[in-house]
């Protein structure tokens, strides 16, 4: 109803198009959000590994169930932040110096995907090494250098971070 009438509005007043190239026209992109995503998505599994395997209590099928829906919830984060950085930043010149970047971004989405139908650790820590990959290429391509270190907070796992020392 509101589209209509925006629509019998515009051909009256005739309002200007606009368009953007991308979700972020101002140009921030940080591949830290699916860094803490993947990091979130490998502490959801140590937490599930450390329930019961059988007769739960009401309290642990609740926590069951929350670890779960928070393990799915930064797994679509996670793909999403991949997403718009490959399809929205990655240009020309950075394709030509990385051209990997296409493989390595569907290997994530597909690692992703097996994390979120799963809680294989194994597969995390996969996914953990792709997407740290995926940093390093992107720091890369804004002249940035990069460091890898445990971070800070559980599961204590070396991530990538841009040195931004002078």
């Amino acid at each position: 109803m509101l589209h209509a009438f925006m629509e019998r509005l515009d051909q009256k007043l005739s309002f200007g198009r606009v368009s953007a190239h991308c979700d972020i026209p101002c140009k921030i992109y940080d591949p830290v959000h699916a860094q803490i995503a993947v990091l979130t998505m490998i502490r959801m599994i140590d937490l599930l590994n450390e329930l019961p395997e059988e007769d739960l209590t009401k309290q642990q099928k609740a926590t069951f169930a929350r670890l779960i829906e928070q393990k799915e919830e930064h797994g679509k984060k996670l793909k999403e932040e991949i997403r718009i950085i490959w399809g929205d930043y990655f240009k020309q010149p950075q394709l030509d110096q990385f051209p990997e970047i296409h493989s390595l971004t569907h290997e994530i989405m597909m690692l992703a995907s097996v994390v979120k139908q799963e809680s294989d650790k194994d597969a995390a820590l996969k996914l953990l090494d792709k997407v740290n990959q995926f940093a390093e290429i992107f720091w890369a391509t804004k002249g940035v250098k990069t460091f890898t270190a445990d971070c800070p907070y559980l599961p204590e796992l070396p991530t990538v971070y841009p040195d931004l020392k002078p």
